[in-house]
């Protein structure tokens, strides 16, 4: 399995590092040909509309392709380019999930922030009544973006509170916070799990 780190900026090494450790092959990609030799990519935080500079019309165009055919992980800004809409300000995105999206949702009070959510991913495998609610993950937030809507077809995979801050949909999968920065790697299986599920079809 082979996986890909858009590696343009942010934290894409804790990525890799904590894919590496769960088994995984793992490319930083910096050239939209890349993305043809990868079974998975994942899109780190950073600035998402750098991100979009950096990309360029075709490395997007690509890259829109890409997240339509395979399984694709963002986080942070990386959830922000796969949202069908944008807010605060308005932006491209890559339309692969079905949400809206407010960036810097939070405002400047908790630029960053370790707080405890509730896994939920799991429930799906184990459905004994003791779990059902989720289970307790760390979380790290910095200056996360907020998903405000849920569209047709979203499932959440984890919350915090009452906001949904893991999702998929499809191929796609996204997280407001930074599951790299916390020593959890119940969140990078789930996704190794989809792209798994997607060989296996």
């Amino acid at each position: 399995m082979k996986i890909g780190v858009l590696a343009l900026q942010g934290d894409f090494d804790a990525h890799r590092r904590r894919l590496e450790e769960l088994g995984a092959e793992v490319v930083l990609v910096r050239k939209p040909e890349q993305l043809d030799e990868i079974d998975g990519l994942v899109i780190p935080g950073g600035e998402s509309g750098t991100f979009l500079k950096l990309l360029g019309e075709a490395g997007f165009e690509k890259l829109r392709h890409f997240v339509r055919a395979k399984p694709t992980f963002g986080t942070c800004a990386g959830a922000i380019l796969l949202a069908s809409e944008v807010e605060n300000p308005a932006q491209a995105g890559l339309g692969a999930l079905n949400i809206r999206i407010r960036r810097n949702a939070y405002g400047r009070q908790i630029d960053s922030s370790i707080r405890e959510g509730k896994f939920l991913a799991e429930l799906k495998h184990h459905l004994n009544d003791a779990s059902r609610d989720g289970s307790p993950l760390e979380m790290v937030f910095i200056r996360a973006p907020k998903i405000v809507q849920l569209g047709e077809g979203v499932e959440v995979l984890a919350t915090e509170g009452d906001d949904p801050v893991a999702v998929r949909q499809g191929k796609a999968m996204a997280a407001t916070f930074h599951p790299e920065l916390s020593e959890d790697p119940r969140v990078h299986k789930a996704f190794l799990e989809l792209v798994k599920d997607g060989e296996n079809r």
